[in-house]
């Protein structure tokens, strides 16, 4: 098959779940038109251990062949997903994961794998006295405003599109090892406002200390009345984070500067407009 007739097959490992993977299908293909590409999504719901379940489900996964094989999971250090990591021999891979996941870098590097950490992506509070599905459901909607809004989903976006493009298109990809800051992710969200950056800059660095106050009460602490007011304090500060982020890009409608990247359907790339009624090029 030529280049130009090329399908590529692009195989979504979850194992667990972070902010980042909510719609990882999606910010490759948002309006279900993409004619050259073709994702299947593989989970392992909630449960990352023990690593046996997580190999399960990487072993769905390549039963589909993929040609690229996108790997996300909180912690990418724990041995779930590095059990995963140990199958996916020479296919090209992504692991895109949260802060913890740094003291994984070195052995992600070995095996030749690109990555892509986001700072903000903040531990959920994850006892039982305090979350229930309801408060899960609020929180992960309040940090998908945070990574939407601040960029760190259209820097996501951007890096899974240019190894796509580069496969597509014949050559070897290169592969992503990027650390998403507050500074990376404003840039790429290209807000016009100074104002409204800044606003950005404040909800991401709120929404990266969450895990800071979730990690104390989930795993330090052991009274309920010391950890139960710092999980309802860490799930008020993201979604003070996400107002904020709702304050930013107001700020940016009312100026009608809001940067909006559409995928080309035929040929994957990223077109642009800003002006609502502006046409995208």
């Amino acid at each position: 098959m030529s280049e130009e007739g090329k399908i590529l097959k692009i195989g979504i490992l979850k194992n667990g779940t972070i902010g980042s993977s909510l719609l990882l299908a999606f910010l490759m293909d948002e309006r279900a038109e993409a004619t050259r590409i073709n994702v299947i999504e593989v989970t392992s719901g909630a449960k990352m251990h023990p690593a046996s379940h997580c190999v399960e489900t990487m072993k769905h996964l390549l039963e589909f062949e993929p040609d690229f094989i996108i790997m996300s999971s909180p912690n990418a250090a724990l041995p779930g997903p590095k059990a995963v990591r140990e199958m996916s021999g020479a296919i090209p891979t992504i692991v895109i994961s949260d802060a913890p996941a740094k003291k994984a870098i070195d052995e992600i590097k070995e095996k030749n794998m690109g990555y892509i950490l986001v700072n903000c992506d903040s531990m959920i509070g994850a006892r039982r006295p305090f979350l229930d599905a309801i408060e899960m459901s609020v929180f992960n909607s309040d940090l998908l405003k945070v990574l939407a809004i601040t960029g760190a989903l259209q820097v996501i976006a951007e890096e899974l599109n240019k190894v796509i493009l580069d496969m597509l298109e014949g050559r070897t990809p290169n592969l992503p090892q990027i650390i998403i800051d507050a500074n990376i992710a404003t840039e790429a969200a290209k807000f016009s406002n100074p104002y409204a950056r800044a606003k950005a800059i404040a909800a991401f660095e709120l929404a990266a200390s969450v895990s800071r106050v979730t990690g104390k009460a989930c795993f330090q602490l052991k009274d309920r009345s010391e950890y139960m007011p710092l999980l309802a304090a860490a799930h008020e500060m993201m979604r003070t984070a996400a107002s904020m982020c709702d304050e930013a890009r107001e700020m940016e409608k009312s100026n009608d500067t809001v940067i909006r990247r559409p995928h080309h359907a035929k040929q994957q790339r990223f077109l642009s407009k800003i002006g609502l009624y502006d046409k995208e090029q």
